[in-house]
């Protein structure tokens, strides 16, 4: 058996970030729930959040992100032999997002799927597409994530409709052509824990997210830190890390996205956002070492050290 050449690491050329146009605020929200700007802030730091229209869809938000990280890339359509979307809400489930994503950006016949590990998503598909292009099962990769949150949210119940958003992000991914640099991207530290699945979860079709705060909270900020930092180790870099677990992994002078104020909680298309929006504003720079991490619905979570292209 013959293998193909891959290559000794993986890196990221571009981000990518779309956000629909619809603004939905907490004073908004307030007239509809029993609810206040004030209450909201002060428990999840939410003050406004992004809607896709009646007629947009997880594949046009894809697009449009995913369009994006690729012409920053500098790379043409033809280059690109692999697209994964990571996404928990497409509007069908046949025929996945990733094959309709390719061919609206021009890209011919390459491997094409979704993937669902809910806001953890992003970390696990950039994972996989680092191991594709090492491994020399593609060249350049295009991850998405891609969320349309607010056709499984149940606008009367405060406890999620103050929460999920929709949106998409997007980055390319490619292989170290330099034969002494370092990887872009780390090794993924992941998991999960499915005896708590019933705390994040659509019970079925006809039913909306279910989500158990509390439960999630608790666990979060007492299981994940031993994640984050085994992923820094094993990149052997600094930290960069989220506000929750910032004094467990001894780094209280992080950098901490706050995307989410403006924007919700887009699930899988978090990460991507919040890195194309601080890139966008100067707040992070080429060759900055950064901490991904995600979790959510399953219990799945994954983390990485990337560096910023």
């Amino acid at each position: 058996m013959r293998l193909t050449e891959g290559s000794p690491g993986s890196r990221i050329l571009a981000f990518g970030g779309y956000q629909p146009a619809n603004v939905l605020t907490n004073e908004e929200l307030a007239v509809t729930v029993d609810t206040s700007d004030e209450w909201i802030r002060s428990r999840v730091g939410i003050a406004s959040r992004r809607l896709a229209g009646p007629d947009e869809t997880v594949v046009d938000m894809a697009v449009a992100a995913g369009g994006k990280a690729l012409a920053a890339s500098g790379l043409p359509a033809a280059d690109i032999d692999l697209v994964i979307v990571a996404t928990c809400t497409p509007e069908v489930m046949i025929p996945n997002a990733a094959a309709s994503v390719a061919t609206r950006l021009e890209i011919l016949a390459p491997g094409a799927y979704d993937l669902n590990a809910a806001c953890a998503g992003f970390c696990y598909a950039l994972g996989t597409a680092s191991d594709a292009v090492r491994a020399g099962s593609a060249r350049n990769v295009l991850v998405i994530g891609a969320e349309k949150l607010s056709q499984w949210v149940d606008w009367t119940d405060r406890s999620t409709c103050i929460i999920f958003a929709d949106g998409a992000g997007a980055a390319v991914v490619g292989p170290v052509t330099e034969p002494d640099a370092a990887p872009g991207i780390g090794p993924v530290v992941w998991g999960s824990d499915g005896g708590l699945a019933d705390k994040i979860c659509i019970a079925d079709r006809r039913s909306f997210i279910h989500q158990e705060g509390q439960a999630v909270f608790r666990w979060a900020t007492t299981a994940l830190h031993p994640v984050a930092l085994a992923a820094c180790e094993r990149a052997g870099v600094n930290l960069r890390i989220i506000e929750a677990i910032a004094r467990k992994l001894r780094a209280p002078q992080a950098l901490v996205a706050d995307d989410i104020v403006h924007a919700g909680n887009t699930s899988s298309a978090s990460i991507p956002l919040a890195l194309s929006r601080m890139i966008e504003r100067g707040d992070i720079s080429s060759g900055d070492a950064v901490l991904l991490l995600g979790f959510g619905a399953g219990i799945s979570y994954a983390a990485q050290v990337i560096k910023v292209p």
